[in-house]
């Protein structure tokens, strides 16, 4: 298959990709929550120090925050999109 006809069949449209964007931030928060409660519990009743003392957490939290949020999950929800849209096409 080539490039433009993977680009043709994977283009949805500007408001369908940020509300995929938001779905899969949101799913990578759930899946990260553990994380995200260890940074915040690090981050508790510090101002700038927390860059620091927390670094560690920060790391964690981010390296799990990327694995929900990158270019090909975001892909893969296209192309689930775009398969739900001719599912409703043909029915």
């Amino acid at each position: 298959m080539g490039y433009v006809q993977e680009a043709r069949e994977n283009h949805v449209k500007k408001k369908v990709e940020e509300a995929l964007r938001s779905k899969m931030k949101q799913k990578a928060l759930q899946q990260c929550n553990h994380y995200t409660a260890k940074y915040a519990e690090c981050a508790s009743g510090r101002t700038l120090s927390v860059v620091w003392q927390c670094r560690k957490q920060a790391k964690e939290l981010n390296g799990c925050l990327h694995q929900y949020t990158n270019d090909s999950v975001l892909e893969e929800m296209k192309k689930e999109y775009m398969l739900q849209q001719d599912r409703k096409g043909t029915t």
